[in-house]
């Protein structure tokens, strides 16, 4: 029969107290953390899916920004054909006037068709830029999420070394600030500091 060598030493009274004090904070560290790395993931999804419909929406806005500068060429090509067939029709023969009026008309019609469209596509252009700005909002709020969940967990990970429960309870404070970003970016709570995310852009 084998005699462990540890079971030959004496054991102080409150040794058996301290080991329980020991698993009792393993335990509670190794629930926090699988806590902590399912909210990540939680957050992970829904923050990839922001991040797509960022991309989405630049990549809208880049095309709407092109058809733009396509129909400001329409207008200004329509306007400048305008101009000069308004000077010619001043030395037209009578019998072209018909001619030069049905002409003049068609381009103004179209300079201002395509005055028109510009307009609309500035305003999609513009109104995909609140898109991506309102994402993202989100997006920076699942950053800083991740970021204090992550020295949570660094934290945690020392604690577990230490066995220190004072590190434990240090370790609470980025864990409820990162929870807190990650709830309101999942719930589109206005909460974000601004001056923070503007440090580490």
């Amino acid at each position: 029969m084998d005699i462990d060598p540890n079971d030959l030493l004496p054991r102080s009274p409150d040794s058996g107290a301290i080991e329980a004090r020991s698993a009792r904070l393993n335990a509670a560290v190794a629930i926090t953390v699988a806590l902590l790395a399912t909210f990540m993931g939680i957050c992970k999804v829904k923050d990839d899916n922001i991040v797509q419909g960022m991309q989405q929406a630049q990549a809208d806005k880049l095309d709407h920004w092109a058809y733009y500068q396509a129909r400001n060429l329409r207008q200004e090509v329509a306007e400048a054909t305008l101009t000069q067939i308004e000077l010619a029709r001043l030395s037209a023969a009578p019998s072209a006037l018909p001619a030069h009026d049905a002409a003049i008309a068609r381009y103004r019609a179209l300079a201002e068709e395509q005055a028109r469209k510009k307009a609309e596509m500035k305003l999609q252009a513009e109104q995909d830029q609140l898109t991506y700005d309102a994402l993202n909002y989100r997006d920076d709020q699942f950053d800083l999420s991740d970021a204090l969940v992550a020295i949570a967990i660094a934290m945690l990970a020392v604690t577990a070394l230490t066995r220190l429960w004072l590190l434990y309870w240090a370790s609470l404070l980025p864990t409820l600030f990162g929870v807190l970003m990650g709830v309101a970016g999942l719930a589109g709570l206005a909460i974000h500091p601004t001056a923070l995310v503007r440090l580490l852009s």
